[in-house]
């Protein structure tokens, strides 16, 4: 991640800390050896009675391609099916590095639903996946 994709983490985090399940960020941790080895973040979207964002998945690079991720993302799956959502959305960058990430949301049931062009920047496109439970 970018320092500013990571400032952004941060942030959630912290309005999750400072204001709770009014701050709308709910968040799943995975653990190995009593450390975080992944992590989720998501939440419902507002104004929208059954729709989701999933805002992050993250693994350690070490445990990458272990299967951690699609076990996060299906407890996330799960939670947000308990809260009541029946739409998700995952968005991400069209750049290259990003290849992987859009793999795996198609690996994992999600349609590209949309792309903004030039959203980010020039050439680096918005995609959004969507995967209705």
């Amino acid at each position: 991640f970018s320092d500013a994709e990571v400032e952004v983490a941060v942030e959630l985090v912290q309005e999750r800390l400072d204001k709770g399940i009014e701050s709308g960020y709910f968040f799943l941790f995975a653990e190995k050896d009593r450390n975080v080895a992944g992590y989720s973040c998501f939440g419902p979207i507002p104004c929208t009675e059954e729709s989701y964002d999933i805002y992050w998945i993250a693994v350690q690079e070490e445990l990458r391609r272990t299967g951690l991720g699609a076990m996060i993302l299906k407890r996330v799956e799960e939670r947000i099916k308990e809260m009541g959502g029946k739409r998700n959305y995952v968005e991400t960058s069209s750049r290259e590095q990003y290849r992987p990430t859009r793999s795996f949301y198609s690996r994992c049931g999600y349609q590209k639903e949309a792309t903004l062009k030039d959203f980010y920047s020039s050439g680096d496109d918005k995609v959004i996946y969507l995967r209705v439970l």
